[in-house]
């Protein structure tokens, strides 16, 4: 999908993914953590579901327990 000026939308890097995955956990709303990543509220439901960057949520574990 393309933005108004004719660029691609961001995609996540695995690193951002496990930072949502933390923001998550932190109780931010999909919407906020969408917007500072400027991608749709979709991703982020990947990002937790799993569909993308699969093994980004055990990552997120590990750094919260550390």
């Amino acid at each position: 999908m393309l933005k108004a000026d004719r660029s691609p939308c961001h995609r996540l890097t695995f690193e951002e993914a496990v930072q949502v995955h933390l923001r998550l956990m932190a109780g931010e709303m999909y919407s906020r953590i969408a917007a500072d990543y400027d991608v749709n509220q979709g991703r982020i439901a990947d990002v937790k579901f799993g569909r993308l960057h699969p093994t980004s949520r055990d990552e997120a574990l590990r750094r919260s327990h550390l």
